[in-house]
């Protein structure tokens, strides 16, 4: 196959992944690339893209870590959840979702019936090297970060496999990842 024709077919992929109408919902732990993935896979579908956690500092006026510390993980939760539905209410094309969102069964349900949840997932070596990038991660702040990376991996890997579609992300450029998303969603159609 020459380049021609490979990216005849990225073109057509891209096509097809633009008409899916439901948003696009990134899921996996944290480090795996929600953000940053998200962002350039919703400019090559031609969508916009919002972050879930940056939704939810703005209506706070606080950062995540501020929330957590003061009110708790299940307070974070019911207003990540608020925030979610609304997003997809507004229905936008691709969104960005804390770690833990989609373990919530009512925000997991949420996605699955209104949105296209697209777990992204890498090794545990790339999520320590990832996640050390930054000291905002509360749930990080308690303990070492690779055994509790481990054991976040282990305890939410099944809900996040009820993603209708699953990508590793590497250590690869992200526009691969990006291409690999879209090959998925044209697909999956």
């Amino acid at each position: 196959m020459n380049n021609a024709q490979t990216s005849d077919q990225t073109l057509q992929q891209v096509l097809k992944a633009r008409r899916i109408a439901r948003p696009l919902v990134l899921v996996g732990l944290m480090g795996v690339g929600k953000s940053t993935i998200g962002r350039r896979l919703a400019a090559t579908l031609e969508r916009d893209f919002v972050d879930a956690d940056e939704e939810i500092e703005r209506a706070a006026n606080r950062s995540v870590a501020e929330i957590f510390e003061a009110h708790g993980e299940a307070y974070f939760r019911d207003g990540e959840r608020r925030v979610i539905a609304r997003l997809m209410e507004e229905g936008h094309g691709v969104i960005a979702t804390g770690g833990g969102a989609f373990v919530d069964d009512e925000t997991r349900a949420l996605v699955l019936e209104q949105g296209l949840a697209i777990w992204l997932d890498c090794d545990l070596d790339t999520l320590v090297e990832r996640t050390s990038r930054k000291d905002t991660r509360p749930l990080l702040k308690s303990g070492d970060p690779r055994t509790i990376l481990r054991d976040l991996k282990e305890r939410r890997s099944a809900a996040y496999a009820q993603a209708q579609v699953h990508v590793v992300t590497d250590e690869g450029p992200h526009e691969a990842t990006v291409q690999r998303i879209v090959k998925e969603l044209a697909a999956w159609q």
